[in-house]
């Protein structure tokens, strides 16, 4: 049984987890040769001040 996991930035719609779930499955059904109810996805949102890029938080103004 595969398992997909997403960390990403917060702010993310309903619908943009709806349509990256069934790409994912469908791809993920289709490469590994498993069956599209066999494929998980979890979508874990993270808050911009917890998460750091070069060193530097993603909520610090630019400039």
């Amino acid at each position: 049984m595969p398992v997909v996991r997403v960390e990403w930035l917060a702010g993310r719609s309903r619908a943009q987890k709806q349509e990256l779930s069934e790409v994912f499955t469908q791809e993920m059904s289709r490469i590994a040769g498993c069956a599209p109810e066999h494929t998980q996805i979890v979508f874990t949102d993270v808050e911009r001040s917890d998460w750091a890029v070069g060193g530097v938080l993603n909520d610090t103004p630019k400039g």
